[in-house]
C-alpha cells in the first residue's frame, strides 16, 4: 500500500499518512469488506479514492504566508474599513522612501527613534523630523486630498509589510 501511495503522490511523507488512513478507513468500513474478494483490490480502491479526493480539496486552498497575515490589519465587522486601509497604504506609497521608511519603523513597528536612528544610519533629531514630516504628509494626502501619481503597487499592505521586513532585517543586522 506504502509503495502504489507513493505512486500516486510521489511524497513519502504524504504516502505514509494516505496509507495509515486507508488503514483506519478500512478498518471502520470492515463490515461492507465481502470474504473471498480480493483484500488487496479493496484496499487499493479506499486508498486512490482518499488520495483523490484530497487532491481535488486541495483546489479549493491557498498558500499563505503566516507572518504577513498575522502583521495585516483586518476589518471582518466593516467592509468600508478595507477601502480606508487602501487607501492608507496608497497615501503611504506616495511619500519619500526615508520618510516612510521611518514612519514605517516607528509607527506600525513600534521601534524607538533611537532604534530607527541605528537602522537608518541618521541622528535622531531626524527620524523625528522624518516621522513629523511624513505624518504631516499622510494627513495631507488622506484628509486635504493632496494628490500624486498613482503607486505602481497593487498588493493591499503588501508594500507596508515588505518595507518593515526589509528594515527589521537591516536593524538585525546591525
Amino acid at each position: 500500500m506504502r509503495a502504489f501511495a507513493r505512486s500516486l503522490c510521489r511524497d513519502p511523507e504524504l504516502a505514509e499518512d494516505i496509507a495509515q488512513e486507508t488503514i483506519l478507513k478500512a478498518w471502520q468500513c470492515r463490515s461492507q469488506f465481502q470474504p473471498g474478494t480480493n483484500l488487496r483490490a479493496w484496499l487499493s480502491t479506499i486508498l486512490r479514492n482518499r488520495y483523490y479526493s484530497g487532491q481535488r480539496r486541495l483546489k479549493w486552498r491557498a498558500e499563505f504566508d503566516a507572518d504577513v497575515i498575522e502583521r495585516t490589519l483586518m476589518a471582518p465587522d466593516d467592509p468600508s474599513i478595507n477601502v480606508e486601509l487602501e487607501d492608507v497604504r496608497r497615501a503611504l506609497a506616495m511619500l519619500p522612501a526615508f520618510q516612510r521608511e521611518a514612519l514605517i519603523l516607528v509607527g506600525a513597528g513600534g521601534l524607538s527613534y533611537d532604534e530607527v536612528a541605528q537602522i537608518v544610519g541618521c541622528p535622531v533629531g531626524t527620524v523625528k523630523s522624518r516621522v513629523r514630516r511624513a505624518r504631516d504628509e499622510l494627513e495631507a494626502i488622506l484628509f486635504r486630498g493632496r494628490t500624486a501619481p498613482a503607486p505602481r503597487c497593487t498588493e493591499p499592505l503588501k508594500a507596508i509589510v515588505d518595507d518593515f521586513d526589509r528594515l527589521r532585517a537591516g536593524k538585525a543586522a546591525a
